[in-house]
């Protein structure tokens, strides 16, 4: 920024503690996911007892190939951002991973007899792996963005 204005303004707390935001979404976040969180739980049970085992579905087709173009999405959103070094590496990679565990689950859940072993394979071989991939580029983009902002941080103390 070459016109004198520092790129990041740095906080008030000393090297070393939690920033803090204290935005009202913020502060309503935990309580209201930890609230889903709870409820989720009975409501998985009452699910797993109450829906058939078995479910034929009109669209079956069109959502396993929408999901999978959203997972070529997240995957190529992944490759583009870690091209170009870009601070948005860490969510691309983790949506990429988290859609990547969720096929891998729905494929062997949903394979037919014939099918399972095919699905297994491809989950350990292929999907499961590389969501591990995909998790170990976001917390590496993470961990050197929280870097960068402590060398920014550390550089505007020593200029001021």
């Amino acid at each position: 920024m070459g016109d004198g204005r520092d790129p990041v303004k740095p906080g008030t707390e000393p090297k070393g503690t939690v920033l803090t935001d204290n935005a009202r979404l913020v502060r309503w976040a935990a309580p209201a996911f930890a609230f889903c969180t709870l409820v989720l739980i009975p409501w998985s049970v009452y699910l797993y007892g109450s829906l058939p085992a078995h479910q034929l579905s009109r669209h079956y087709n069109f959502a396993w190939a929408g999901f999978d173009i959203l997972e070529a999405i997240a995957l190529g959103a992944t490759a583009w951002f870690a091209f170009r070094r870009s601070h948005y590496l860490a969510i691309a990679a983790s949506t990429a991973a988290t859609l990547l565990v969720v096929d891998a689950w729905f494929d062997v859940l949903t394979s037919t007899r014939h099918q399972v072993l095919q699905s297994i394979v491809l989950a350990l071989c292929v999907e499961l792996p590389l969501a591990a991939v995909c998790g170990w580029l976001a917390y590496h983009a993470e961990h050197l963005e929280g870097e960068r902002i402590d060398l920014l941080l550390a550089h505007r103390v020593r200029w001021r």
